[in-house]
């Protein structure tokens, strides 16, 4: 066993886990965080994208151990003072989702590809980007035009912010 410690979600954790402990184990097994979830265990769905130090990164293919001292933000750490996150807004108001099991992937991406690409997106850069998350329930049409709609809530809060 060893001792893994970082930042979730603006809190400090730690906890004693076997060195082969992956990340996405360590959120939902020792943290509770079951927002993260496991689709493939291969890297190839996206189910379990999280943010590290300010990037997205698939979360069943890196150890815990690996991202000792990190900062780490989850789908749980999105919503502030009982309000949603501008991505998770977006989706909920183009029902960007049927059963939910990527949901929390797919934003956690959406919002990288915000912080990579700025919020003037369109369709074409919006699904190639999204390319390593899959969705079995959609076309991803809605799923498109919250992310594009998301962007532009991220840009006006990001002005907005900047103008106080």
């Amino acid at each position: 066993m060893i001792r893994v410690s970082m930042t979730v979600n603006g809190k400090p954790v730690s906890a004693e886990v076997d060195p082969r402990t992956l990340l996405v184990q360590f959120l939902r097994e020792n943290l509770r965080l079951t927002g993260t979830h496991v689709g493939c265990d291969t890297s190839q769905c996206g189910a379990c994208v999280v943010h590290v130090d300010g990037r997205a990164i698939k979360s069943c293919t890196t150890l815990a151990a690996s991202n000792e001292g990190c900062d780490v933000v989850t789908i749980e750490g999105l919503a502030a003072d009982g309000k949603l996150h501008p991505m998770q807004q977006a989706f909920q108001d183009n029902h960007a989702l049927q059963c939910g099991f990527c949901t929390p992937g797919m934003i956690m991406s959406a919002i990288d590809i915000v912080r990579r690409k700025g919020s003037n997106l369109d369709e074409h850069t919006i699904r190639e980007e999204l390319e390593g998350n899959i969705c079995r329930c959609t076309g991803y049409h809605n799923i498109v035009k919250a992310v594009a709609q998301g962007a532009r809530a991220m840009a006006a809060t990001t002005d907005a912010k900047a103008a106080e």
